[in-house]
């Protein structure tokens, strides 16, 4: 390993990360949450229909008032139908998320 940053983000065998980033900004996990963090992660669920709320929303979650906002922008540019459906909008964020190796 050349720095510290390599060992923080070394892969393991099959490519995937071997530990969680540190990064400067404060993750707010699903059992931190409370007032209006907690509300806006069950805003996100109810619109997503999903349950485990993405590292990419909980980065948001020290500002919960922005962290609405983002989810309202993200599902109007990502879940409106428009040139392309939302279908193949999916697919292409399926597939950049692949190449970045993004787990969400």
């Amino acid at each position: 390993m050349n720095s510290d940053n390599d060992a923080k983000h070394s892969a393991g065998p099959d490519s995937t990360p071997t530990a969680k980033p540190n990064t400067k900004i404060r993750i707010i996990e699903d059992a931190e949450a409370t007032g209006e963090t907690a509300a806006a992660y069950d805003f996100w669920r109810a619109g997503s229909g999903r349950q485990q709320v993405p590292g990419i929303i909980k980065c948001f979650g020290a500002r919960p008032d922005f962290l609405r906002r983002v989810i309202e922008f993200g599902n109007t540019v990502h879940f409106s139908e428009g040139h392309l459906s939302r279908r193949y909008k999916e697919l292409i964020a399926s597939y950049v998320s692949y190449l970045n190796r993004c787990p969400y």
